[in-house]
């Protein structure tokens, strides 16, 4: 597929997602607005970005922070919210603070630490999530489960990170029951943590989902889905 049929497919394909997660969540008693999507744009062309801006998007997901940067330098800070949702090295922390309004892939004291220094050196606060990996398998980042209250409670001491809830990557794999499963975890653990009662702490949002497994997530509670194929076309 061309450039230019991939991006005047996006309003239709954005359109559509909105309707699969209005059903979805329709089917599970919620309400559709309480759902946002975040486009996964990694290695495509500005252009692809720009007409899904265009098209209402206005959550924009990048993984890689240079990337990113040259991204939100070219297009324009104002022009979207910006999403860090891949694993952020600690030397990486001055471009997330200086750059992104969200950091999604905090799962450590050690990369809190640093966000929260350097956004006290932008003079700003960051919302974060807490990368949880609910899967069990060695290959993704984030913190366990059972380590997650220690995490929690030490990243709200940090006063320029402000906590909006837990995110999560599932399996890859078309199965059901093989993915679901994690989206339960995360949900379940999100309960748990308002629980526990951290102080400061602001537990509301639940980031899981992505192109061939959202409706699963939403069902199960996604407030964010981050979604890159069923909008912009397949990769390569």
């Amino acid at each position: 597929m061309d450039l230019e049929t991939r991006i005047a497919g996006i309003p239709e394909r954005l359109e559509e997602v909105r309707s699969r997660i209005v059903r979805a969540a329709d089917d599970a008693g919620r309400d559709p607005s309480e759902v946002s999507i975040v486009g996964v744009t990694k290695t495509l062309p500005t252009a692809l970005v720009t007409a899904a801006i265009d098209a209402g998007l206005d959550g924009i997901g990048e993984n890689r922070i240079q990337e990113g940067c040259r991204k939100i330098e070219e297009l324009g800070r104002e022009k979207a919210t910006w999403h860090l949702i891949g694993h952020l090295q600690t030397n990486k922390a001055r471009y997330a603070a200086r750059w992104f309004d969200v950091v999604q892939s905090v799962d450590s004291v050690r990369i809190a630490n640093a966000l929260q220094q350097r956004a006290e050196i932008e003079d700003r606060s960051i919302p974060v999530f807490l990368e949880v990996n609910t899967s069990g398998e060695e290959s993704k980042f984030g913190v366990i489960p059972d380590e997650l209250e220690p995490l929690l409670e030490a990243v709200s001491g940090f006063d320029r990170l402000a906590i909006r809830g837990l995110m999560t990557i599932a399996p890859y794999d078309s199965r059901e029951r093989i993915v679901r499963p994690a989206f339960v975890r995360l949900r379940r653990l999100l309960e748990e943590a308002r629980e526990w009662d951290v102080p400061g702490v602001e537990m509301s949002e639940l980031s899981m989902g992505m192109s061939d497994d959202f409706e699963w997530a939403v069902a199960e509670g996604a407030t964010v889905v981050r979604l890159g194929s069923v909008l912009f076309g397949r990769r390569g």
